[in-house]
């Protein structure tokens, strides 16, 4: 038991450049802040919605009436401004669990107040783990304030340590984590009909059909298919076995490069079926922490020509 627990524990706290981990604050900081943006004027809305429709959720759950209007742009603005120091890498001990706070504040209210979005999950606790982690080690304002103010030895980047690998683990295995619980569900839903009937065709046909009714926007290359009855189970039965087998992805790089890209063409899928778009996925930001993301910079560098 203890050497399991030993490979366990050098496996989650392996070294990694605080460099890897500074470009995965980027990102996602960055996704999350003009995500926040993009929205602000959605998210604030429902502070002219009428209180009887408010049904708090999570975090939210310790309040027994809704905000008011200026709180509730306040705190917008406020997660906002944090998101932007949380992309700058500034005071980011403050502002890194502060951004992870807000984030988690803001769209749990906005979810509070009829359907929920969890499309957003995986980015909220990714935020939060980063903010909670050393992510601005690197690649910040922290970091060239550090550099000035220390001696000259300070100047270069700090070396591979435990401390930049374990934020990036504890991603992975959120992210697998994500999906393994969804293909549970399934499990516990349906059972193996999941992958052996036509429940997904008549899922993808009845989402279809209910968006048409309501004139929302639906996909019709889903409503094509569901005409070919045979396409769906192997459809169904691809996607619960990359879902029960994400947790693999922890053990071997090549799995993960599998698992990263089978995750992926199914958000595509679900996009073109049902038109149900999860940026997050498909921007391959939530797999970022899978990959030495590092390493990119020297590919872009070009090579210095050799004595003739």
């Amino acid at each position: 038991m203890r050497r399991l627990l030993d490979r366990l524990h050098r496996a989650f706290f392996a070294e990694a450049p605080a460099e890897r981990l500074a470009i995965v604050r980027l990102l996602v900081g960055a996704f999350a802040l003009v995500y926040l943006c993009v929205r602000a004027a959605h998210l604030q809305r429902v502070g002219h919605l009428p209180p009887e429709g408010f049904r708090p959720i999570g975090v939210v759950s310790v309040l027994s009436a809704p905000l008011p209007l200026w709180a509730v742009r306040g705190l917008i603005g406020a997660a906002i401004a944090a998101g932007a120091a949380f992309v700058a890498g500034f005071k980011f001990r403050v502002a890194g669990p502060l951004f992870g706070a807000l984030l988690l504040w803001v769209l749990s209210y906005r979810n509070s107040w009829g359907m929920v979005f969890h499309t957003e999950n995986l980015l909220v606790l990714h935020v939060i783990a980063l903010g909670l982690a050393p992510a601005a080690d690197a690649c910040s304002l922290d970091a060239r304030a550090a550099r000035r103010a220390g001696p000259p030895s300070a100047s270069s980047a700090p070396a591979p340590h435990g401390r930049y690998g374990w934020p990036l683990r504890l991603l992975c295995a959120i992210t697998v984590t994500s999906y393994f619980i969804a293909g549970v569900t399934k499990l516990r839903n349906s059972g193996l009909d999941w992958a052996l009937s036509d429940i997904l065709r008549n899922y993808i046909a009845y989402d279809n059909v209910r968006k048409i009714a309501l004139g929302d926007t639906h996909s019709p290359l889903g409503g094509a298919l569901v005409r070919y009855g045979f396409l769906f189970p192997p459809l169904a039965l691809a996607s619960l076995a990359m879902e029960l087998g994400a947790p693999l992805a922890l053990f071997s790089r090549r799995i993960a490069v599998v698992f990263c890209g089978a995750a992926w063409l199914f958000h595509l899928g679900v996009l073109l079926t049902m038109a149900i778009l999860f940026p997050y996925p498909l921007l391959g930001i939530a797999f970022a922490g899978f990959f030495e993301l590092e390493k990119m910079r020297d590919l872009r560098r070009p090579r210095r020509a050799g004595p003739t």
